[in-house]
């Protein structure tokens, strides 16, 4: 208690021990009586206003003392302070982390406790555990003055529910400018520290036969390993000059192309292009189609159809060139030969997964819906998202409510002329499927 108020109340009560309790405190001063020193506890009961007033006076103190720290508690802070409060803070303090994290979350249930997990940091307290545990070092090196735990549960609050910068700042009691410095580092270090772990081309042949087999149950055609999609990321407008960034759906915007296995788990993820970029672009500017192209990648699984040699590819829409690695449709609109009509829907069937994940990551990672960084700092921001999205799909964490964007048109891809050949190889081996599918499912 204040030290000040108890002098107060010290003082008072000397004084109610040296009045005489028959004297009015408001008549005329008079001697004190000998009879005062000496006035029995029942004197004092029945005595006339200075007791009751000293009393009241008490309580009084009492009330405004309380009143005064209830302001305390409530008042905004000046312009000078250094941190942001909000009624709801503590809720989000360092200390109420730990008791939720570290006490609190081991009383539940495990079903009730990662549901709960789940609905603040967009993952299940193991799978967040796993996040924690792979990046500590690396904070650790950073000497940030928060626990790693913590920074890590803010920056997948932020990712989660797409908060802004501003909104947790008023949550945990920090400034914006370190909110985001914090999600800067931890994005940073989820798209470049995590990313060769969790996203991976499949090369090895234990991972290509069970994903070839998984889309061959899925649509019949053999040795299919993946999924191409590219998917608009909204971003602020302040700053963009030009229409560059500007998708097909009339927003300021960076391109996201994915390829997904039959699992919804990308191998390969690429962020280098304006909103503006058509997905064929986007592809011939990527580190795959260059790894494609010349070889780099190794795909150790090769099945004969109708006298040709087919390696393991990816399927697209025909926004994408057809190429010997890449199949597309034939026709956009069903124009095509019973055969190929019958090809095209398996292959969109096919094509379908990586639509799904990136509806699910969209959904799962809100921020993303709108995302509300730096425009330097956007890709690394939807890199680690799908590196996030990874850990819940092997993890096989419960999907949520998936995000998707309206359906899409363009125009079919044209072939460059420094891929003729690897177009005229692909028109063949796409034939060839086609031929061998519909003569296998029509003899069935």
């Amino acid at each position: 208690m204040d030290e000040s108020f108890m002098l107060m109340v010290s003082n008072l009560l000397h004084l109610d021990n040296s009045l005489d309790p028959s004297t009015p405190l408001l008549s005329s001063p008079s001697p004190p009586c000998s009879s005062s020193s000496t006035s029995s506890p029942s004197s004092l009961l029945s005595s006339s206003p200075p007791t009751p007033f000293l009393f009241v006076t008490l309580a009084s103190l009492l009330s405004y003392l309380a009143s005064q720290k209830k302001l305390t508690s409530t008042k905004p802070p000046s312009s000078t302070s250094t941190t942001t409060t909000n009624p709801e803070s503590s809720t989000f303090s360092v200390s109420a982390f730990r008791a939720l994290s570290t006490e609190h979350i081991w009383s539940l249930e495990a079903p009730l406790r990662d549901a709960q997990w789940r609905s603040m940091y967009g993952l299940s307290y193991p799978v967040f555990t796993t996040v924690v545990d792979k990046l500590k070092p690396h904070i650790a090196a950073s000497n940030l003055s928060l626990p790693s735990d913590y920074a890590v549960g803010m920056v997948l609050s932020r990712l989660a529910h797409g908060f802004s910068a501003k909104t947790l700042a008023s949550r945990y009691s920090l400034e914006p400018y370190l909110i985001s410095k914090i999600t800067n580092m931890v994005t940073r270090l989820l798209a470049t520290e995590l990313y060769p772990e969790f996203i991976k081309i499949p090369v090895s042949r234990r991972r290509l036969i069970e994903t070839t087999q998984a889309f061959e149950e899925l649509t019949s055609l053999p040795n299919m390993c993946g999924a191409i999609d590219g998917s608009p990321i909204k971003v602020k407008r302040g700053g963009i000059e030009g229409n560059m960034y500007e998708c097909r759906y009339g927003y300021s915007s960076v391109l996201l192309q994915v390829v997904a296995d039959h699992r919804k788990v990308f191998w390969d993820v690429c962020v280098k292009a304006p909103g503006g970029s058509d997905d064929a672009s986007h592809l011939r500017g990527s580190l795959l189609y260059n790894r494609l192209v010349s070889g780099d990648v190794v795909w150790d699984k090769v099945i004969n159809v109708r006298g040709h040699h087919v390696r393991p590819y990816i399927v697209g829409d025909w926004c994408y060139p057809l190429l010997s690695f890449l199949m597309t449709p034939f026709s956009p609109n069903g124009s095509g030969t019973p055969a190929q009509n019958l090809f095209d829907g398996m292959l969109m069937k096919g094509r379908s997964v990586v639509v799904d994940a990136i509806a699910l990551l969209k959904g799962r990672w809100k921020i993303l819906q709108d995302l509300n960084v730096g425009l330097s700092h956007a890709p690394q921001t939807i890199v680690a998202c799908c590196v996030l999205h990874n850990l819940c799909q092997i993890a096989r964490e419960p999907e949520p409510e998936t995000w998707k964007d309206p359906d899409e048109g363009g125009v079919p891809a044209r072939g460059l002329e420094n891929e003729k050949s690897f177009h005229y190889f692909g028109d063949s081996l796409r034939q060839a499927l086609a031929d061998d599918l519909h003569q296998r499912l029509s003899s069935r």
